[in-house]
């Protein structure tokens, strides 16, 4: 399977790599790999079944048993369909905590890598250009300033009728760069080879053309 050919988009929280990961997938006819789906999935899980998020093994066992499936944009955890609620904030703090735990993330790594599939696959996460896929022929790691970020959340929460405070998101975005950083498995960081794009004052098109760019660049 590695002669597959995978793009990675890794980056902080709000930086656009999902909805850029979306478009560039789209673009090349290729499957798209959410893989912080998986570990919201995880968390959603976890609270629903009023799990304890301090217990590794509880929660890596969880993940490993998780039914899930992908169809026309919606997000399946067994027979409910979650794809809302997989954006609460709840859901999101729960799923940045327990992303820490080496169990967790060693129970969802195959499932990452099983996405691999012809005729190629973009990723977007924290690690898929470290860990996960660590091969891949483009990497890219996409960042923007942290205002902009907290811009672009609080926008996304209140389209969706959510009632928040930009200085909440921004401090909440604050706190999940710190975690991410400073985790001591499969921290943020960009790959030693991967590209770094900063979106802060691109648009989502822009950020698009640059990735598919550097793309035929590799191709060419």
């Amino acid at each position: 399977m590695n002669n597959i050919p995978v793009i990675t988009i890794d980056g902080p929280t709000a930086s656009g790599k999902g909805t850029v990961a979306q478009l560039v997938a789209q673009e090349l006819g290729w499957h798209m790999l959410d893989s912080g789906a998986l570990y919201r999935l995880t968390a959603l899980a976890a609270l629903q079944n009023e799990d304890n998020l301090d217990d590794p093994k509880q929660l890596a066992d969880r993940a490993a048993a998780l039914q899930i499936h992908f169809q026309a944009g919606q997000i399946w955890l067994a027979e409910q369909e979650v794809s809302a609620a997989l954006r609460e904030e709840q859901v999101g703090l729960a799923a940045s905590r327990i992303a820490a735990y080496p169990l967790v993330r060693d129970a969802l790594l195959q499932r990452q890598r099983d996405f691999r599939q012809p005729p190629g696959l973009v990723a977007d996460g924290r690690d898929m250009g470290t860990v996960v896929f660590p091969d891949a022929p483009l990497k890219i790691f996409l960042v923007a300033e942290v205002r902009a970020r907290a811009e672009r959340r609080y926008k996304q929460l209140i389209d969706k009728g959510f009632t928040v405070k930009i200085g909440d998101v921004l401090k909440d975005l604050q706190a999940r760069d710190e975690r991410d950083q400073n985790r001591s498995v499969a921290p943020l960081l960009p790959a030693k080879d991967a590209v770094t794009v900063d979106s802060s004052h691109l648009s989502i098109q822009e950020t698009v053309a640059q990735v598919l760019a550097y793309w035929s660049n590799i191709r060419a």
